[in-house]
């Protein structure tokens, strides 16, 4: 019977049911005064809390997908992704820039060492916004070619990296390992070298800004087309104009990526969404994000766009698992509705919940698709 199976849910709420009317039916008879009956009290709690809590995480597993099967909870899935065909055809913050707090190891890297000739460098930094006043702790991966001898003057792309909410920029370290993976797809040829910035999607934390310019309040989505770049290329050899800059993300990062370049072709010229969702959420975390207008919701659905604003000339990638909820049939929902100058690609794998495994085995071929839609360091 399968992880999501609703089946197993309904047993399993059964049991639970069953135990709490049995501890109460059983409960007078153990009510002697002697060690048997005392763990055999301990016991009738451990079995009805543990069959309730079952039921409560199968619950809440059935409704975000964190997990789609047993192999995916214990971390046994490895399969590839595969990149599908497109749909459409494509025709510092200010003076100060990145405030550099020091140096992070980079988890996973090969080869070992910390020369960043063969292996880069990770900057721990703070993005500043000389435009909005908003700012970020993150980090900055300059790529091993951006250190060896001869390339002293050479400029390359840049790619925002962002986590989900309220995730951790050290995820995208140690969990999802983006550094690692770019070092491994160089050494493959699969990806050109490309500078990383890995931060959260919200600058105005603990509030969940969805990417948006909250009308009277924070313009978290200016911080990222504006601030952001002219951060970059104030303090680091990063490429200006089109095709220099690309986003990615996961969950409300991978909604964020998809946003921003679809709002700002321009800035960006290509972005992916990994498990990312379509459309801004609104809860406790975000407040009012649209000031009350209908039409600035409106926007923030990247289907109704779609639906009712011109093409973005943008390149997408869409990545999911085939079993991560309603997600990937929204991702082919919009993928058959892109038109040209939209291209949009999908990379699937066939399981893998919403969670850092599956994010893993799409990495490596989001982060390759991404950079050949970058151009290349010159």
């Amino acid at each position: 019977m399968g992880l999501t199976s609703h089946k197993l849910l309904a047993l399993t709420a059964l049991l639970a049911v069953f135990t709490v009317l049995g501890t109460l039916w059983v409960w007078p008879r153990l009510a002697v005064r002697s060690w048997p009956a005392m763990f055999l009290r301990l016991g009738t709690i451990v079995v009805t809390q543990l069959a309730l809590l079952a039921t409560l995480g199968l619950a809440v597993n059935d409704y975000f997908v964190f997990y789609s099967s047993w192999t995916d909870l214990l971390g046994h899935e490895h399969g590839a992704a595969v990149i599908q065909g497109a749909q459409g055809v494509g025709n510092g913050g200010g003076p100060a820039g990145v405030q550099v707090l020091g140096t992070a190891e980079i988890t996973g890297a090969r080869p070992a060492g910390h020369d960043p000739a063969r292996t880069g460098r990770l900057d721990r930094v703070r993005l500043p916004g000389g435009t909005t006043g908003l700012s970020t702790d993150g980090y900055v991966y300059l790529p091993p070619q951006y250190f060896r001898p001869g390339g002293e003057s050479m400029h390359f792309p840049a790619v925002l990296v962002m986590t989900g909410f309220p995730g951790d920029a050290t995820n995208l370290v140690t969990k999802l390992r983006y550094p690692a993976h770019e070092l491994d797809l160089l050494g493959a040829g699969t990806m050109k070298p490309t500078v990383l910035v890995l931060m959260r999607p919200s600058p105005t934390m603990p509030r969940d800004s969805e990417c948006e310019d909250i009308p009277n309040g924070p313009r978290a989505q200016t911080y990222f087309t504006t601030d952001v770049p002219a951060d970059l290329r104030a303090s680091y050899r990063v490429l200006d104009g089109p095709g220099s800059l690309g986003v990615i993300g996961d969950s409300t990062g991978g909604y964020c990526a998809i946003k921003l370049g679809m709002e700002h072709p321009g800035t960006f010229s290509a972005a992916v969404s990994l498990s990312g969702y379509f459309k801004a959420a609104e809860d406790v975390t975000t407040g009012d994000l649209f000031g009350g207008s209908a039409q600035r919701r409106a926007e923030a659905d990247l289907r109704w766009r779609l639906a009712h604003l011109p093409m973005p000339d943008l390149a997408v990638l869409l990545a999911d698992s085939k079993e991560d909820g309603s997600t990937y049939a929204d991702s082919s929902a919009f993928a058959a509705a892109a038109r040209p100058p939209l291209v949009v690609a999908q990379a699937t794998v066939d399981a893998g919940g919403h969670n850092f495994t599956t994010w893993g085995r799409l990495l490596p071929p989001s982060l390759s698709w991404l950079s050949a839609h970058l151009h290349d360091p010159a």
